[in-house]
């Protein structure tokens, strides 16, 4: 079912009287029309979302209030957060596009504008969109991260999104937390998905080939030797566009091999520019595009160092950026966005196309709110009928929040906070890491938390805790190493995530030092300084190499919240920041020097 631009707007009048957007957001927005208003320009429409995270359902989420750039991304996008953000794209203070694009006034916010995302209100938008530009006339492009991230994509493993993308007509995606399942699970969603899975820099392993197991798989190319279709060619309003595909690069490193232990990653940067040329010669494209899972730095590097791409879609980091970047190379210039996570938004790129080239442009970031979009009846009932036999499980009441719970950020959110607290009480530690995951949605003061909640924040397949020594020595090497690949300057360097979560340990850190000089002023919450020598009793969970001995980290959480009934962080472990005071990717910080 598509919706026409009349009808649309029909609906939305129909919410607001029913009650779905609370009266008073009305007076800090644009008309709600507005909102939504995409005038159609050229002749080919690109459609981008990205790092969903299998969130069906709409959600509360905070953006980060701390995302630093250093060295030469100090100042510019996406390394710009709260007020600095608002200025630097020029967006009004105050109103729901500032709620969407910054944390400013997250609770008040919140609770004015209501829930973003929902894969059946973004149904909704989609096809307002679809049917405005016309049958033939859009792409809808998945940048991966969308298969996990929930309790009901961890218990059906992936199954659940792959029947939502289905519904939603996804018609091209790559992938990360795609391949956290195992590999014929992998390969299985693949097959079940109704679009084009691509990955130019996915390849099997030399020792694999000569008895590869998914020999017979569709999009295994033997003589390339990569795993799956590097790009895909469609027809989208007359005009042949390409898509290339760009799987996060530190896949292996990032989250544990023994999943798929017959794939290489990589940046693969010279490959792709093979690949740019040989689909320019081969296919002669209109259109060139690469649907990237890389983060937006990585993706901004790899724009000036590869030729004949006109737009990059991005994904990973999670940055919701309103208006591409745009680099110069040797070639022209490539475009490079950005689309946010949780299905909070949906990118609309229009492209003039004229004479097998991209003449000109046009592009919005639309936050996706719930509370403005009626649901689209097919995909709600699916969504219901997916989650019901989890139900029960997903809606136990656990305690009561008296603070905003949330992760987004360089260094720890309140969600990660509640969580180390839970490993150090249950497992009687003093100190508690937990991995810089940047997906997790949000809870508002006053809501109950539910395991629906515990699972959005904690949900991977190497659940796994464990306890055990460590001496101040191994801690720090741990600190330096997360703290280099978030702030190396090389963005090539940078292999994804934020900064390790701890609990029960303060530290001072200069993200503008070289590794190894970045973290000092290690001490325990009772101020005890850290020896390097001396051993600590830690707990953590998510090891990427061999699996934990302990439960998954949702019934330790889970066991702490029952007991607990009511949480109040009293104490948030974030670090003392150095030479960072003025930077534009950090504000409502306080513990800085």
């Amino acid at each position: 079912m598509t919706l026409a631009r009349r009808e649309f707007i029909k609906l939305l009048s129909v919410a607001g009287a029913a009650g779905m957007l609370p009266a008073s957001a009305f007076t800090a927005m644009r008309r709600p029309s507005d909102l939504y208003e995409v005038p159609r320009f050229g002749n080919v429409t690109l459609l981008h979302i990205t790092d969903t995270h299998a969130q069906l359902n709409p959600i509360h989420f905070r953006e980060p209030n701390v995302n630093l750039g250093v060295g030469p991304a100090l100042g510019k996008a996406p390394h710009v957060v709260g007020e600095a953000f608002l200025r630097h794209f020029g967006i009004e203070p105050g109103g729901i596009e500032a709620h969407a694009f910054t944390c400013l006034g997250f609770e008040e916010a919140a609770r004015q504008f209501g829930k973003v995302g929902g894969f059946a209100h973004l149904k909704t938008l989609v096809d307002r969109i679809r049917a405005e530009r016309g049958d033939g006339n859009s792409l809808l492009l998945d940048g991966g991260d969308t298969w996990q991230g929930s309790g009901t994509a961890y218990w059906t493993r992936g199954k659940d999104m792959v029947g939502a993308c289905n519904l939603l007509g996804v018609d091209v995606m790559t992938g990360h937390w795609e391949f956290t399942y195992r590999d014929e699970e992998i390969i299985e969603n693949i097959g079940a998905f109704e679009g084009d899975f691509v990955a130019q820099n996915v390849a099997v392993r030399d020792e694999a080939l000569f008895d590869y197991r998914f020999s017979e798989f569709a999009g295994f190319d033997e003589d390339a030797g990569l795993a799956f279709k590097p790009y895909t060619i469609k027809a989208v309003g007359g005009v042949k566009v390409a898509v290339i595909g760009q799987a996060f690069p530190y896949t292996p490193i990032a989250n544990p091999r023994r999943f798929i232990p017959d794939w290489t990653f990589g940046i693969q940067d010279e490959r792709m520019q093979e690949m740019v040329d040989k689909v320019r010669a081969e296919e002669k494209p209109d259109v060139l595009v690469v649907l990237s899972h890389n983060g937006m730095d990585v993706d901004l590097k790899l724009a000036s160092r590869v030729t004949g791409i006109d737009v990059i879609f991005g994904g990973h980091t999670h940055d919701g950026i309103p208006a591409p970047g745009i680099v110069a190379n040797a070639g022209g210039k490539t475009l490079v966005t950005n689309a946010g996570s949780n299905g909070k938004f949906l990118g609309v790129m229009d492209l003039d196309v004229r004479d097998g080239k991209v003449r000109d442009f046009r592009y919005r970031l639309l936050p996706v709110f719930s509370n403005l979009l009626a649901p689209d009846a097919e995909m709600a009932k699916y969504i219901e009928e997916v989650r019901a036999p989890y139900r029960d499980r997903l809606e136990e009441k656990l305690a009561t929040t008296e603070d905003v719970l949330y992760r987004r950020g360089n260094f720890n959110g309140t969600f990660d906070q509640l969580i180390c607290d839970a490993l150090r009480k249950v497992k009687d530690a003093r100190i508690g890491l937990s991995p810089g995951f940047r997906w997790g949605t949000s809870v508002l003061p006053g809501q109950i938390i539910t395991m629906d909640h515990v699972m959005d924040q904690t949900c991977i397949t190497y659940p796994e805790t464990y306890r055990r020594e460590m001496k101040g020595s191994e801690l720090k090497a741990i600190l330096e190493d997360v703290c280099d690949n978030l702030f190396n300057p090389d963005p090539y360097m940078q292999q994804g995530g934020d900064m390790v979560r701890v609990g029960g340990l303060d530290y001072v850190c200069d993200p503008t030092a070289s590794i190894g000089k970045r973290i000092g002023d290690m001490a325990l919450d009772d101020g005890t300084r850290i020896e390097a020598d001396k051993s600590y009793t830690v707990a953590g969970w998510a090891t990427v190499g061999s699996q934990a001995p302990g439960e998954p980290i949702w019934e330790t959480v889970a066991e702490y919240l029952r007991d607990a009934k009511t949480v109040k962080i009293d104490k948030l472990n974030t670090p003392v920041l150095k030479k960072v005071s003025g930077n534009p990717g950090i504000t409502n910080y306080s513990r800085l020097t």
